[in-house]
């Protein structure tokens, strides 16, 4: 059994767990063996999301659903439309579209949970931009700390997300996570830092205190919202 599904089976019940990212949507069912995907991207709207993942489930029963999404959240709405996609996002209503209650959160706290193993944990998604959470005492609380003021006139997210990557090349980009990661570490009070994202595997060397993801850890995360 895997960690996905052991999880599944403490929490019990249905769930439809949804990890929204810049260029693929994760999803899986309680007691599927595997997580499904479907393709995003900067046009990617709600109403494919709901196209796509009822085309993959067809006739599969779920009573509850989880849904990770890389913007701004407040009492399960969108508040700020998420930057790497498209529009409609903060209108849509997901309850009604899934016909059940719906636990919706920003995408790094639902990484954060999965990830979770005590203490205050500080994660990082290193994506297409940079999503952050801090856990402390099992409770998740989102950071919006990507496109605070950091370097050059540019932001935590301009040195560290995709489009540093890019700009930076792998070695100078490698170098700014590095110090990124101890500055917010500190600025958090964090006891470890956990990186996810899809960026992270390409460090060398994990920066002090900093351990990586699983990418199963969001789904993870995801049946945790209803324990």
């Amino acid at each position: 059994m895997t960690a996905v599904q052991s999880e599944s089976a403490r929490i019990g019940g249905s769930i439809l767990v949804i990890d929204v990212g810049g260029n693929n949507v994760k999803f899986i069912v309680s007691g599927d063996q595997k997580r499904r995907k479907i393709p995003s991207g900067p046009d990617f709207t709600p109403e494919q999301l709901l196209a796509g993942i009822t085309e993959q489930t067809g006739d599969r029963q779920y009573d509850r659903v989880s849904i990770g999404v890389p913007g701004v959240v407040k009492e399960d709405r969108i508040v700020i439309a998420p930057v790497n996609l498209g529009k409609g996002w903060t209108k849509f209503d997901f309850a009604a579209a899934f016909e059940c209650p719906v636990k919706l959160v920003n995408d790094a706290v639902m990484q954060a949970l999965g990830s979770y193993d005590g203490g205050a944990m500080l994660f990082l998604g290193l994506g297409t931009g940079l999503g952050a959470a801090l856990v402390r005492d099992g409770l998740a609380a989102p950071l919006e700390v990507a496109h605070l003021p950091y370097r050059d006139e540019m932001t935590f997210e301009d040195f560290v997300g995709r489009r540093g990557l890019k700009r930076l090349g792998e070695k100078a980009w490698e170098a700014a996570v590095h110090d990124v990661v101890e500055r917010l570490r500190l600025a958090m009070v964090a006891d470890y830092v956990v990186l996810g994202g899809g960026n992270a595997s390409r460090l060398k060397k994990l920066p002090d205190h900093a351990s990586l993801g699983n990418n199963d850890n969001a789904l993870i995360g995801g049946f945790r919202l209803w324990a």
